[in-house]
C-alpha cells in the first residue's frame, strides 16, 4: 500500500495541530499565571478558598447546582451579564487560578453566581433560599433542599442557627428546622464567589 505512509503523516499531522491548539497553546497562554497584587486594596488576587468554603464547593458539585447556574460573566459585546448585575466586569482565566475543577456551569436555568458572595452577603437570606427558594425569591423554579436541615425538637433553649421560617413552612410547635452541616459549607462557598477585583486584562 504505497499510500500508507502519507496517510500516516496527514493522520499524525491531524491530531498533533489538534493536541497544540487545544492544549500546547493555551497551557503556553495561561499555564503561567498567577495571583496579581491588586493596586487598589495591596492584597493578591485571586486567593486561595478556606476550607469551609472548598468543601462547600463539593456540596454544590454533589447537588447538581452547576446544571443550572454558571459561573461566567460575559463582557459587554456578548450580552447583558454586567448591566443584570452579575458582576463589575468580565470574568477572565485568573479568576478561576485555584478552582480546581472550574466550574463554568452548561446553562442558565438561574442567575449567575460568579458573584453572588458580593450581590448577596447574608448567610440567613442563602439558608432560606436553600430551604424552600421560593421563600427569598418569588417564582423560582429552584428545586427546595430540605434534606440538608434538621427537624429536631427544642431543647433548653432554641439554637441560634434555627431558620425563621412563615406558615406555612414553620416546622409546628415546640420543633426548628436547623442547618446541617452541608447547607453551612454551602453557604461558605457561596459567600467566597467574588470575582470583583480590577484586572489590567479584564479592561
Amino acid at each position: 500500500m504505497k499510500y500508507g505512509p502519507l496517510l500516516f503523516l496527514g493522520f499524525f499531522l491531524t491530531v498533533a495541530s489538534s493536541w497544540c491548539g487545544l492544549v500546547l497553546i493555551p497551557q503556553i497562554q495561561f499555564g503561567g499565571q498567577q495571583a496579581i497584587k491588586v493596586e487598589e486594596t495591596g492584597e493578591f488576587y485571586p486567593q486561595q478558598r478556606p476550607g469551609q468554603a472548598e468543601q462547600g464547593m463539593q456540596v454544590y458539585r454533589a447537588n447538581g447546582c452547576i446544571y443550572c447556574h454558571s459561573q461566567q460573566v460575559r463582557a459587554e459585546s456578548f450580552g447583558s451579564d454586567i448591566a443584570r448585575n452579575w458582576g463589575p466586569r468580565r470574568t477572565v482565566s485568573r479568576d478561576y487560578l485555584y478552582d480546581k475543577p472550574v466550574l463554568l456551569g452548561t446553562m442558565r436555568t438561574g442567575p449567575d453566581l460568579t458573584n453572588i458572595g458580593l450581590r448577596q452577603a447574608s448567610v440567613f437570606w442563602h439558608l432560606l433560599h436553600f430551604y424552600n427558594p421560593r421563600l427569598t425569591s418569588k417564582g423560582s423554579i429552584m428545586p427546595a433542599f430540605p434534606y440538608l436541615f434538621e427537624k429536631r425538637r427544642i431543647g433548653a433553649r432554641p439554637s441560634p442557627e434555627a431558620l425563621t421560617l412563615p406558615a406555612p413552612n414553620a416546622p409546628g410547635p415546640n420543633y426548628e428546622i436547623v442547618p446541617k452541616a452541608e447547607a453551612r459549607l454551602l453557604v461558605q462557598y457561596m459567600l467566597s464567589l467574588k470575582a470583583n477585583a480590577p484586572l489590567p486584562e479584564a479592561k
